[in-house]
């Protein structure tokens, strides 16, 4: 019972810190913009991020736990599987830790894998580690990041030229209101009913789930277009010059959906990113029930879901504040308009990346995607926005250690903790 509990405080460091780096990502470019305050992006993020955790975080965890490494090749001492797992989880709280209080976003995603991977290494030879996986994680460090920028710079493309640059913008936003939410309402239906129609209670429906998730997009598109259709019939008239009165303006007006857009990403970043935490500890659980390591017919238990959300949830409150101002502010300079757009590339990207199976980074997606607005204003002399080359050249050094740095820890740790191992 100790062991568990030791092991589970460990879960909840590496979670803390992946809520104070991870999470911070989703919010930072609406912080960043003025959208919303701080302490709003805190309370949004919380609640989102722990409904994400609980409900659909048990498939990210069950694949980190039999995927990365062979779990069979410890079935003769699943103990010592149990004291890998528990290498991970502290090399990936230590390194999450590290970058959180330099302000850099990385990848917890790369971090588990790698410690994963440095343990399994260590324990049961080279041959114990999936290295088609690592090398398509690798990858991502190039695709994610090019992809979520030209994505970003699509949509902050047409949103200057059919609303922002138009001579009534006020107006031309009204026109446009049913369309974003068309596409906040897809991006986000499309990556979150998926998941919940793949749950066991809807297994039992007469109706595939993916023509349910089909038809309540529809829905809900639907319902939007009807409730901005007084906008569409009645835009606003212009207003009059009364003094000290404050009028709305397209980025004001923006604000709104950006905020939205940051909701969808805390939702479906807890919803993936809650098994990097939680996966060790589960394994671990499962070896202590069991005296056996976790293969065919292993779940995640709910209490460890719950323990990985409220470690996010108060990682983010303490310590996110860094990586929100490196996301939002150290970067390049954003406005709600240029807010919006990154946060639904990155979102974009995520659901692309589902759909043919490609593990990515929501830090990767977010960095291209605010990287990619920002070399798309430096050819507007209007906009005259600048890039911290300094702040891109710490972040990506980041990216690239990640993996490398948690497998070297793990495997220090596990090698060293195997001396005291009874």
């Amino acid at each position: 019972m100790l062991f568990l509990v030791l092991t589970s405080l460990l879960a909840f460091y590496f979670a803390w810190n992946l809520g104070a780096n991870d999470v911070a990502n989703a919010m930072g470019t609406s912080v960043g913009s003025k959208a919303i305050t701080l302490r709003q992006a805190l309370i949004i993020a919380g609640i989102l991020e722990f409904t994400g955790a609980v409900l659909f975080g048990r498939g990210v965890s069950e694949t980190l736990t039999k995927n990365i490494v062979d779990p069979s090749l410890f079935a003769s001492d699943p103990h010592r599987f149990a004291l890998g797992m528990i290498s991970a989880l502290l090399a990936c709280g230590i390194w999450l830790q590290i970058a959180t209080l330099l302000g850099l976003p990385v990848s917890s995603s790369h971090a588990i894998v790698g410690a994963i991977a440095g343990f399994g290494w260590v324990a049961a030879g080279r041959q114990a580690v999936n290295w088609p996986s690592i090398g398509i994680i690798s990858l991502t460090w190039i695709v994610t990041p090019l992809v979520s920028g030209a994505i970003a710079i699509l949509f902050y493309s047409l949103i200057r030229r059919w609303i922002l640059e138009q001579p009534n913008p006020i107006q031309q936003l009204y026109e446009w209101i049913p369309w974003l939410s068309a596409a906040l309402v897809g991006v986000f239906g499309f990556i979150v009913l998926p998941s919940l129609f793949a749950l066991q209670p809807f297994q039992t429906l007469p109706i595939p789930s993916h023509d349910i998730s089909l038809i309540l997009g529809a829905i809900a598109i639907s319902a939007v277009t009807v409730i901005n259709w007084r906008s569409l019939s009645s835009p606003p008239s212009p207003p009059s010059p009364t003094p000290n009165t404050q009028h709305p303006t397209p980025e004001s007006s923006l604000s709104r959906f950006q905020v939205l857009s940051a909701c969808f990403v805390a939702f479906a970043h807890g919803s993936n990113d809650v098994g990097n935490a939680v996966a060790p500890l589960a394994a671990i659980a499962y070896i202590l029930s069991t005296g056996a390591v976790p293969l065919a017919g292993f779940a995640v238990p709910l209490w460890v879901l719950v323990l990985g959300g409220i470690g996010i949830v108060s990682g983010l409150a303490v310590l996110g504040k860094n990586v929100m101002k490196t996301i939002g502010e150290g970067i390049t300079t954003l406005q709600p308009s240029s807010g919006f757009c990154a946060e639904l590339a990155a979102a974009t990207t995520t659901l692309l990346a589902s759909r043919v199976g490609l593990p990515i980074s929501t830090s990767h997606a977010l960095v291209g995607a605010v990287v990619g607005i920002g070399l798309f204003q430096q050819f507007q002399p209007h906009l005259k926005p600048v890039i911290q080359i300094g702040i891109l050249r710490q972040i990506a050094l980041a990216w690239l250690v990640t993996i490398p740095f948690a497998a070297g820890l793990s495997a220090a740790i596990f090698a060293v903790s195997q001396q005291f191992w009874p």
